[in-house]
C-alpha cells in the first residue's frame, strides 16, 4: 500500500511539473509574441507619421505600409490557435471573426483595389487599428509581465468606446467605395456557365459583408463593454451560453 501510494504521489508531481512546464513555454511564448506584435504596430504608427511629415498628405501612405501591414496583421491568425489550443481563455469565434475580417479588409478590400487605397476611410480605419492594437498588446505583455501601468489598462478598456465605432466606420465606407470598382471588373466572380458550374458575384458578396455588420457589431461592442465593467469597476458578469 505504501508503495501504491509513494507511486502515485510521484505521477501526481510528475504532471503538476509538466504542468508548469508547459504554462512557462505558454507563458514565455504569449510574452514574446505580444512585444513583437507591439513593435509592429509601433512601426506602422511611426512609419504612417514619417510619411504624413514628409508628404504633407495622406496619398500614397497606404502603399508606403501596405507590406508592414500585411504580414502584422495576418501573422494575428496565431491568436485564433492560442484560443483553439487553451492558452488564451478568449472565444475562438470572437477571435476568429475579429481576426478574419481584418484580414479581409486587408488582402481582398484595400490591397486588391487600388482606386480605393487613398480614400480618407482607409486612413481612418489605418489610424483607429493601430491605436488599438498598440494599446492592446501592450496592455497582454505587461499583464503577462505582473507589471500593469494603470494608464493602460485605463487605455485598453476605454478608448476602444469611440475607436470601436470609428473603425467599424471607415471600415464599411471603405467597402462602399470599393462597390463601383468591383462591379466594373467582375473581379472575384465567376459567371455561369463555367467548367464548375457555380457562380459567384463578389459585389454582391460585400454587400451581404456590410450588412454583417449590423448584427455582429453590437454584440462584440457590448462584450467589450461588459469586459470593461468587469475589469475597471470589479463588477461580476454572468454570460448567457449561446
Amino acid at each position: 500500500m505504501a508503495s501504491s501510494e509513494d507511486d502515485g504521489t510521484v505521477e501526481e508531481k510528475e504532471n503538476n511539473n509538466k504542468k508548469r512546464t508547459k504554462s512557462a513555454v505558454a507563458t514565455a511564448w504569449l510574452t514574446f509574441y505580444n512585444i513583437a506584435m507591439t513593435a509592429g504596430w509601433l512601426v506602422l504608427a511611426m512609419a504612417m507619421m514619417r510619411f504624413y511629415i514628409q508628404k504633407g498628405t495622406h496619398k500614397g501612405l497606404y502603399r508606403s505600409i501596405a507590406r508592414t501591414l500585411k504580414f502584422f496583421q495576418t501573422f494575428a491568425l496565431v491568436e485564433v490557435g492560442h484560443c483553439a489550443i487553451g492558452i488564451v481563455r478568449t472565444s475562438v469565434i470572437v477571435t476568429g471573426v475579429q481576426v478574419c475580417s481584418r484580414i479581409f479588409m486587408v488582402w481582398f478590400i484595400t490591397n486588391s483595389i487600388r482606386q480605393i487605397q487613398s480614400e480618407e476611410s482607409v486612413i481612418l480605419f489605418l489610424v483607429v487599428w493601430t491605436m488599438t492594437e498598440i494599446t492592446r498588446y501592450s496592455y497582454y505583455t505587461f499583464s503577462l509581465l505582473h507589471h500593469l501601468p494603470y494608464f493602460i489598462k485605463w487605455a485598453r478598456y476605454n478608448l476602444f468606446i469611440i475607436l470601436y465605432p470609428l473603425g467599424v466606420i471607415g471600415e464599411l465606407m471603405t467597402i462602399y467605395a470599393a462597390l463601383p470598382f468591383v462591379r466594373r471588373s467582375g473581379m472575384y466572380s465567376m459567371r455561369l456557365p463555367n467548367m464548375y458550374n457555380v457562380s459567384f458575384d463578389y459585389y454582391y458578396c460585400l454587400i451581404i459583408v456590410m450588412l454583417s455588420y449590423i448584427p455582429l457589431f453590437p454584440q462584440l461592442y457590448f462584450h467589450m463593454l461588459r469586459q470593461r465593467r468587469r475589469v475597471l469597476h470589479g463588477e461580476v458578469i454572468v454570460e448567457k451560453d449561446d
